[in-house]
């Protein structure tokens, strides 16, 4: 308290002088109109601007949260959207619609993004859910925009999924205008660019074509989209289409995944390996 009071005492001078000037301002601007306008909306624009930047901040740290229920709500679209593709009817069809529980076998599950890789030759990805959350080696993984890879191993509470930018991966695919089918791999060069083989030359295709999963595989449900042709060509010797297509999916900004669990996947490939042995050894007659 002592030091207090002899401060004030060695400052009085600066102190009187400085509650002068607030005084006399005080005055200036409570009487003349006009420097008391400038004055006032001064003083809100950059109390304007506080409150911006203030908004900003909560919007930012709000991101996370927003960014989640983004991703559940999606997570629903694409169930239902599988589901409504399953049951569309085919042209030559007669009174066709897919089973219940056939048109509902794709679940997605969301989950986020925590460690990925793109300029490696075999590329991974690791997500926060794992066998816990009902995950499983083997299935499908897409984003918001197409096909992102598939699930090669879990534990508990995290997974990895080889991503489409695998030099050995491949995903089935058909071009959406015109249902050629085809495969899809990445050549390892461009973290945005894979190549779809098996075309042939004689079907049609054009640039800017999109290319979606195929309905023939257990891990995508099908029009799921990969990318857009941006490279049309014919390699020498060869009687298939050169194509190169640009992703759907933006690796270096990838935040969240769903992963698609086909619910129907072990009935199905029990009874098509069911079918296959008995074709190897026929049961005799």
């Amino acid at each position: 308290m002592y030091q207090l009071i002899e401060f004030i005492s060695k400052k009085r001078a600066f102190i009187v002088f400085v509650l002068l000037e607030i005084l006399s301002l005080w005055f200036f601007y409570s009487v003349n109109n006009y420097p008391n306008a400038i004055f006032f909306n001064t003083t809100n624009a950059y109390v304007a601007r506080i409150i911006g930047l203030s908004n900003s901040i909560k919007a930012y740290r709000s991101l996370d949260e927003t960014n989640a229920e983004l991703a559940a709500e999606n997570r629903e679209l694409n169930e239902k959207l599988a589901r409504l593709q399953s049951e569309k009817l085919p042209l030559l069809s007669i009174n066709y619609k897919a089973d219940s529980a056939v048109a509902a076998r794709f679940k997605p599950v969301v989950a986020k993004v925590i460690n990925l890789t793109t300029t490696q030759f075999n590329n991974y990805i690791t997500i926060d859910k794992g066998s816990a959350d009902g995950l499983a080696p083997g299935m499908g993984v897409i984003s918001s925009t197409g096909v992102v890879g598939k699930i090669k191993s879990c534990s508990p509470h995290f997974s990895r999924i080889i991503s489409i930018l695998h030099a050995e991966y491949t995903v089935s695919a058909k071009i959406k205008r015109n249902n050629e089918i085809g495969s899809i791999k990445w050549d390892g060069v461009n973290s945005e660019i894979v190549e779809m083989t098996d075309v042939s030359r004689y079907k049609s295709v054009q640039k800017k074509d999109t290319i979606v999963t195929s309905d023939y595989n257990y891990v995508f449900p099908p029009n799921i989209t990969i990318g857009y042709v941006t490279y049309l060509g014919v390699k020498p010797d060869q009687t298939f289409h050169h194509i190169k297509l640009k992703l759907a999916t933006n690796f270096n900004t990838l935040s969240y995944v769903y992963v698609i669990n086909n619910k129907l996947e072990k009935e199905q490939r029990a009874l098509e390996e069911s079918v296959s042995t008995e074709k190897e050894n026929p049961a005799k007659k």
